[in-house]
């Protein structure tokens, strides 16, 4: 079992930044995905999600239309950390953003999903 913790969400005005993590409970370079979701303040979870931003396989990264070009995810084996960087802040990013993250069990066929609490983003105008 993987444990995600976020931390970095919080009130921000249009056009700014906010960097969110998710420190995951063990090395982040033996999970296939990490990655964020996104939903509406207040719906019940896995409501109508967006994917924001994901790593493949420590290597690849796949962001939603409506973030590219403004937030970028990365990771850091070292603090077995993944980070979300967000930038020129919008009013409709606000939302609650889960850190999640897939492993691929081979030996059964299963694949293995873990999610963090979630971290509430607001972008006022």
């Amino acid at each position: 079992q993987v444990q995600l913790a976020e931390s970095g969400g919080g009130l921000v005005q249009v056009g700014g930044s906010l960097r969110l993590s998710c420190a995951a409970s063990e090395s982040i370079s033996g999970l296939n995905i990490m990655g964020w979701y996104r939903q509406a303040p207040g719906r019940e979870f896995g409501a109508q999600r967006e994917l924001v931003a994901r790593i493949i396989d420590a290597a690849t990264t796949d962001y939603s239309d409506s973030v590219k070009g403004r937030f970028t995810i990365s990771g850091d084996n070292t603090k077995n950390t993944v980070y979300l960087q967000m930038t020129s802040l919008k009013p409709e990013d606000t939302g609650d953003y889960y850190c999640y993250a897939e492993r691929m069990d081979e030996a059964h066929g299963l694949k293995l999903t873990y999610w963090g609490q979630g971290t509430q983003v607001t972008v006022s105008s």
